[in-house]
């Protein structure tokens, strides 16, 4: 029985080296590319929980006598709204900013004080939100949800019929008797990584707005 020779070998060692060298490439491209969809539902799945917790604040807050409803100063919104729990006659102060540390980054982060009953308490909630988002207070450090990647927001209201920046003209003060817009459209800018980056806007229109029939 004739064996193989040494050529026959050599080509045959080197086709099998083809082989596995291709067969390689192959799965480290399929790896690379399930690691890119995870990433991406993942960064998906996180914005979307997001912007629904935010719908969800907006939403929920209330107008009332006394009660600053909304204030944004360019760097951190603060919204008076009430609990999930409708039985409960408590409200709670909700408060949006981006900020930095070693561990996660710039995030954007929202921070919730805990329930309040009367106009002394809420003003008290008021002055810790923002408290919290200056980074000037030690004690609420660490007691916000971190939320997601960011490199800059802005917000924008909707109220005699035209939109206009949030941060600019009465808006910026807010006041007892300015209420809340009747939309608000957020434009957040997501650094660029594997997940999701570029701009992302979202509407939201107040439930109670009246819209004129045509």
């Amino acid at each position: 029985m004739r064996g193989f020779t040494l050529i026959e070998l050599m080509v045959g060692i080197a086709v099998m080296a083809m082989l596995a060298l291709m067969s390689w490439q192959g799965l480290d491209g399929m790896m690379r590319v399930q690691s890119y969809n995870r990433e991406r539902g993942d960064a998906v799945t996180t914005l979307q929980t997001t912007l629904a917790q935010w719908g969800a604040d907006l939403d929920a807050t209330v107008v009332m006598p006394q009660i600053q409803p909304i204030a944004w100063n360019g760097q951190v919104l603060r919204l008076t709204r009430r609990g999930a729990d409708g039985t409960q006659p408590v409200l709670y102060v909700v408060a949006w900013a981006m900020s930095a540390d070693t561990a996660t980054g710039m995030r954007w982060r929202r921070w919730q004080s805990g329930a309040v009953a009367t106009r002394a308490e809420w003003q008290r909630a008021w002055a810790q939100a923002d408290a919290w988002a200056q980074g000037s207070n030690e004690t609420l450090r660490g007691t916000e949800v971190t939320l997601m990647p960011l490199t800059s927001w802005q917000l924008q209201y909707f109220r005699g019929a035209a939109w206009t920046d949030a941060a600019s003209g009465p808006n910026a003060v807010g006041g007892l008797g300015v209420g809340m817009p009747d939309g608000i459209r957020l434009v957040l800018n997501l650094p660029p990584g594997p997940g999701l980056a570029g701009l992302v806007t979202r509407d939201w229109i107040r439930p109670t707005v009246a819209i004129p029939k045509t």
